[in-house]
């Protein structure tokens, strides 16, 4: 009796860690899928359901297993903690050097999947001579829950933002290797078997320590050859992977990968996109509300107007505002913009935080990342541009990022359509920005206003805009011109799927 009561805890234990363990290896796969292949909310649905369905065959070949049960569970335990451990740094890899990046996620997938299954049948006929079968499920699979819910938490909320993806996932696997280790001290082996199997475990967990010191360096070597410079700031936060690179002549920010902009260039960008809509407003803003545009470069135009009192900008992520307050190459870009005392920076979801303002704008800039995944995709919809609409002055003027109406040009009328559907006289207008070629923006305002002619030049004067540019931005050649899409609508959020199938077009 006795030794049930201690063993039996000891091994339901492990329980919860492989639990915790299985579903981590789900997130980090579905996480890698999402930063790489876009759309989030397809790439979790492929990685949940091939996981789901591999740990199903596991759990169907264990019932082949016969002998040496706890050898075998052993055995799992190290497999996975290789397969597992490594998959983040593999699929790194594969993805930087290879380019085969679906394939080796399904094959990683399908292994981790697989070997999953195995585990749990193992552990429940490892403790069935010790507990009742009623009572030995009752344990397993409730501990097997709380561990999924423990993963859930921890993944997002501890694991991603302070250790990032690749320590993440060798840091599961060495618990898979420690689990394994226990595993040898609670059930009696002969002297031999026990000490290979112990040498064993020892020798694949301190694999996976030499990978926790190794890789940041080998990441970073990789991302280099992959940004094709070297990289001087990187970091990852609960939302995304942001690096910074440096050459010579220019500075570059990339998002899970994507080109943000690159500091010779990035004045057409940001030019277009705040001083046509100033000239439009007629004066300085009093009052501006910036949506997105975390590295502050938007907001460090905007504060060229001395007339201006207030800017809000809103970004969700804490860590892109905080690189550009505190970095000193990225507060040389923004030029300190986000501590000046004008300057009020709210980290929140700005579909929320329209909701919930009771705030009047008479400008409001919108550079959102584009539509490649859902969570962003809410933010052009009619019910989004309908809450900033609530939200600006009579004479209000935004103008809102809207993607390249030459590689995407449904998307970028789509958003200019349902920005219209909002109660908003638009002009579109583009811009040729070398980084990215063509880029489109829309400027919208009270019905009747006319776009700009003239521009209200800044404290500085600009690098790029004049009245003659100026005019050309509201000119569309024939193969960007309007085409008839309809309205992006939150309830199904066509745009993702229409802007997702443009840019993989241009990708092939």
């Amino acid at each position: 009796m006795d030794e049930r009561r201690y063993l039996s805890p000891a091994l339901l234990a492990s329980v919860v860690v492989i639990a915790t363990s299985g579903l981590v290896y789900e997130l980090i796969a579905g996480t890698m899928a999402s930063y790489v292949l876009g759309d989030s909310v397809t790439q979790f649905s492929f990685v949940i359901g091939l996981y789901l369905f591999a740990m199903g065959l596991g759990s169907y070949a264990s019932k082949h297993i016969e002998r040496d049960l706890l050898q075998r569970f052993v055995e799992i335990e190290l497999t996975i903690a290789l397969v597992g451990g490594f998959s983040a740094p593999l699929l790194f890899t594969v993805y930087t050097s290879f380019g085969a990046f679906r394939a080796a996620l399904y094959i990683t997938v399908t292994l981790v999947g697989m070997l999953v299954g195995l585990e749990i049948p193992l552990l429940i006929r490892l403790l069935e001579y010790k507990l009742a079968l009623k009572d030995l499920l009752a344990r397993v699979l409730s501990l097997d829950y709380v561990g999924a819910l423990f993963a859930s938490l921890l993944f997002p909320l501890v694991l991603l933002p302070k250790l990032g993806i690749h320590n993440t996932s060798m840091l599961i696997g060495l618990l898979n290797a420690l689990v394994a280790l226990g595993a040898t001290f609670l059930f009696p082996l002969e002297h031999g078997r026990g000490l290979r199997m112990r040498v064993q475990c020892v020798l694949v967990a301190l694999g996976l320590v030499v990978g926790l010191v190794a890789f940041d360096r080998h990441a970073l070597r990789g991302e280099a050859t992959y940004f094709g410079a070297p990289i001087v700031y990187a970091t990852q936060s609960s939302y995304q992977r942001l690096v910074i690179t440096q050459t010579r002549h220019t500075t570059r920010l990339f998002l899970n990968g994507q080109l943000q902009f690159s500091s010779d260039d990035e004045h057409r960008y940001h030019e277009t996109l705040v001083h046509p809509a100033v000239a439009a407003l007629g004066h300085a803003p009093k009052h501006a509300l910036v949506l997105g545009g975390g590295d502050g470069l938007a907001v460090r135009e905007l504060l060229r107007y001395p007339e201006l009192e207030r800017v809000t900008l809103v970004d969700l992520d804490p860590a892109v505002t905080g690189v550009f307050r505190t970095v000193t190459l990225a507060r040389t870009l923004n030029g300190g913009a986000l501590d000046d005392p004008r300057v009020t920076v709210r980290n929140e979801d700005a579909f929320a935080y329209l909701e919930g303002c009771k705030d009047s704008f008479d400008l409001a800039l919108v550079d959102f990342p584009d539509p490649g995944n859902y969570a962003v995709g809410k933010l052009y919809t009619l019910t989004f541009y309908q809450r900033l609409r609530q939200r600006l002055s009579t004479r209000g003027i935004a103008v809102v990022q809207t993607t390249s109406p030459y590689f995407a040009r449904r998307s970028f009328w789509m958003a200019a359509e349902t920005i219209a559907a909002a109660d908003f006289a638009i002009h579109p207008m583009h811009v040729h920005v070398p980084s990215f070629g063509e880029w489109g923006f829309v400027l919208a305002g009270p019905p009747g206003f006319a776009p700009p002619t003239t521009l209200l030049v800044p404290e500085g004067g600009l690098r790029y805009l004049d009245e003659r540019e100026l005019a050309g931005l509201f000119r569309f050649p024939r193969d960007m011109e309007r085409v008839s899409v309809g309205v992006n609508r939150l309830n199904d959020q066509q745009l993702v799927s229409i802007y997702t199938e443009e840019w993989d077009h241009w990708q092939r």
